[in-house]
């Protein structure tokens, strides 16, 4: 399993504006990212600080994500949720924007969130598993243990289901330690516990 990573694009620009590939599975093979996406996912979220996550689908309808942010800017979480890994909980966060381009790498077995940093933010994820809604399971934004690094002014806007999910300590993960363990994302933003 290839571990969450930023992808960077190579942007072509001229006088109109830049051309890139935002989708290339011969390319992502080569880097080690060989999931099958099956579904494409638009969020619109007008204000700042709208959070979203810490979101997964636990199996038979597990899903591996690439995100990246078409409009504005978010800040991107990811947290090892694999029961058994000695990473069990650690977070690490990066900004994505649409001036850079670059992309985010969810693995299955890592849930993952992001707050807008600026209003008028447009994400796009494609997923490797269809929306199985039986199968949503996640762990709440502001779990202490987590203790994640938001970036926040104030309180999020957040979904009703988003303030009912489960903390981090009754969280029972169907995700099993493949023997990778998780390492720093290429990025920026706060940095990890």
């Amino acid at each position: 399993m290839q571990l969450p990573v930023c992808l960077a694009h190579r942007r072509f620009g001229d006088s109109r504006g830049w051309f890139t590939e935002s989708y290339n599975a011969k390319a992502l093979a080569e880097q080690g990212i060989e999931d099958r996406f099956v579904q494409d996912n638009h969020s619109y979220s007008a204000a700042r600080g709208t959070l979203r996550g810490i979101h997964l689908q636990a199996p038979p309808s597990a899903q591996a994500k690439l995100v990246r942010c078409v409009r504005g800017a978010i800040w991107d979480v990811v947290v090892d949720l694999r029961a058994e890994s000695p990473t069990y909980g650690r977070w690490e966060g990066t900004n994505l924007d649409s001036d850079e381009g670059r992309q985010l790498y969810v693995p299955v077995g890592f849930g993952h969130a992001f707050v807008t940093l600026t209003p008028d933010c447009e994400v796009i994820y494609k997923v490797s598993d269809y929306y199985a809604p039986d199968c949503e399971i996640g762990v709440i934004w502001n779990d202490r243990e987590l203790a994640i690094d938001w970036p926040l002014d104030g309180e999020p806007e957040l979904s009703a289901k988003d303030r009912e999910l489960s903390t981090l300590a009754a969280f029972d993960s169907p995700f099993s330690y493949d023997g990778q363990p998780f390492e720093k994302i290429l990025g920026t933003g706060p940095d990890s516990q």
